[in-house]
């Protein structure tokens, strides 16, 4: 009996030593080794170390003008994202406005499309062949039809883009407000406006402060934005490292903004954490009281903010009904601009998918996207587990690495993989990871692990540890109780990170411009290459018909993820 007893502790102890020596070299591997080595590799010279690619960085007007930019967007970008998604946030939860539940489908429309699809969208209604450009110039003759380009189209894209964590995080805050200081304030004689200022806010306040954050730093790092619709006038630094690391000895200075792309995001997140915890946030009441709309009483403001909002509307929702309109009509209807019953046809979705050639990008995304989000939620799940059973250094040191990639900007995470394994390296196997497809996999991985982390660490909190106590007072081992107890109790999760994973990663084009394999290609590096003024009215009606798919594959994941997440509510 002691020998079958010792014989199974062997096999626990066993288990433990080999899920803490694979999360140790993965850690080292992929998120330590690779952004340590970027460090070197921006001052190693053939002479050596050298620090002359500091001042080359100084002295380069392009880097400079990048870096400048990328500060100017992100500072912009804090200040239009909280008018604008407070605003929406405003109008679909906190005042009685007509309408509201349409409204708020229309600014939830970010949801589901993003990225490179989004730009894409705005592109091509307000670029040099958009619908609204040749409206405008059909009516004025001389209208510049490139005026949708520099720093106030990518403000305004990404602007109206980036609300989501409004909608998500502001409205849930907004609906948890006191109702009954409102009223109380309101007996009182506030006004509307001081209500919001005075009572609303100061309880939103760290929400809107976290928030503000994330913009800040989306900004900072903004991709498909600058690169499509920035022009020449307005380079960021993200599109503009890719720029340099394509140009024969300009490789050091894409490096180099890398590097300093990613120190001044982890600054900027040390800076930023430090001012929300010296902030003083409360809230007025403590009471319970369910939450009531608001009525606008002043006729004019009434109007107004009715008007702002329906307008606000038709921005957010134009880009999905014209893509999907689009995805219908033929390729001499597009090239016009022109939509008509008489012009609908289903021969762009019969091309897509009867045409190997076209749809195997949509493949490609597709199974890269599957293999990293199941493989990344393996690889949490024995992170978050380790940690939860022991307390100690090596289980803190995997959490902490973990967040790695939220701290560094996913430019700075592909430079990081294509500098370090572009030749063989014994942490690897002597494998060379260059030109192969599991590089744009692990990259995924990585990009990945820190919401999938920090959602499966908040699910595990759930589970009582009492069942697992009683499974191994019973004799049961920890595989078997991980595997019948506390699995199925996070299965609704895991299944949830599995499918957003899987659908955030489908229309990547920031990792896969960098990393992709070249015969092997994405359907994010498709759409960004189809996205262009010579564009034909054939190759446009292909985007239309991804973006439509892409859409509906998101509407779709979303609705089963939240309505898997309500029923767990109910529980």
């Amino acid at each position: 009996m002691k020998q079958l007893i010792n014989v199974k502790q062997w096999k626990k102890n066993s288990m433990r030593l080999l899920i803490g020596a694979f999360l140790l070299w993965f850690v080292i591997a992929f998120l330590i080794y690779p952004n340590f080595n970027i460090i070197l590799a921006s001052f190693r010279t053939e002479s050596g170390f050298s620090f002359t690619i500091v001042r080359k960085l100084f002295e380069s007007p392009i880097a400079m003008d990048g870096l400048k930019n990328s500060f100017i967007l992100a500072i912009s970008l804090a200040i239009t994202t909280n008018i604008v998604g407070i605003f929406i946030v405003l109008v679909s939860e906190y005042f009685e406005i007509k309408g509201a539940k349409l409204l708020k489908i229309g600014y939830m429309t970010t949801f589901i499309y993003g990225g490179i699809i989004l730009v894409s969208g705005y592109s091509m209604i307000y670029g040099e062949n958009g619908i609204v450009t040749k409206t405008l110039a059909s009516f004025f003759p001389n209208f510049n039809v490139q005026w949708f380009g520099g720093f106030w189209a990518v403000l305004f894209v990404m602007t109206v883009s980036t609300t989501t964590s409004h909608m998500m995080f502001l409205g849930n805050a907004i609906k948890s407000i006191d109702n009954y200081t409102i009223e109380a304030a309101k007996n009182m004689g506030a006004s509307s406006f001081y209500i919001i200022r005075r009572i609303v806010l100061p309880v939103v306040l760290p929400t809107i402060f976290a928030i503000t954050i994330l913009q800040f730093l989306g900004g900072l790092s903004a991709f498909a934005a600058p690169l499509i619709i920035g022009g020449k006038d307005f380079q960021t630094i993200a599109p503009l490292i890719l720029e340099l690391n394509k140009i024969p000895g300009s490789q050091g200075l894409a490096l180099m903004l890398s590097l300093v792309l990613g120190l001044t995001t982890i600054l900027l997140l040390i800076l930023f954490t430090k001012l929300e915890k010296g902030g003083t946030f409360f809230s007025i009441s403590k009471t319970k009281a369910v939450y009531v709309k608001q009525k606008i009483n002043h006729k004019s403001l009434h109007i107004f903010v009715h008007a702002i909002a329906y307008l606000l509307f038709i921005i957010y929702v134009m880009p999905v009904v014209l893509i999907i309109a689009f995805s219908f009509t033929n390729s001499a209807a597009i090239h016009e601009v022109k939509l008509s019953f008489s012009a609908f046809t289903l021969d762009n979705y019969l091309t897509v998918f009867h045409d190997i050639e076209k749809i195997t990008p949509f493949f490609n995304s597709a199974n890269f996207s599957i293999q990293a989000a199941i493989a990344v939620t393996i690889i949490v799940l024995l992170g978050v587990g380790i940690r939860r059973k022991h307390d100690n250094l090596f289980t803190q040191f995997i959490e902490y690495a973990f967040l790695i990639p939220w701290m560094l900007p996913s430019t700075l995470i592909a430079i990081g993989f294509l500098t370090t394994y572009d030749e063989p390296k014994l942490i690897i196997g002597n494998k060379v990871l260059i030109g192969t497809t599991e590089i744009l996999v692990l990259a995924y991985i990585i990009i990945l692990i820190p919401i999938t982390s920090r959602l499966l660490r908040a699910s595990y909190q759930s589970v009582d540890q009492d069942y697992e106590r009683a499974a191994k007072s019973l004799g049961a081992s920890s595989f078997y109780t991980f595997r019948r107890i506390v699995l199925p109790m996070l299965l609704p999760t895991v299944l949830a990170l599995i499918v957003l994973n899987f659908n955030s990663l489908l229309s990547d084009y920031n990792i896969a411009a960098f990393l992709s394999h070249p015969l092997k290609e994405p359907l994010g590096l498709l759409i960004r290459r189809y996205t262009s003024v010579e564009a034909t009215g054939d190759t446009q009606a292909l985007i239309y018909v991804f973006s439509t798919i892409l859409m509906a594959i998101a509407a779709i994941t979303v609705s089963i993820v939240y309505g898997w997440l309500l029923k767990e509510k109910k529980k």
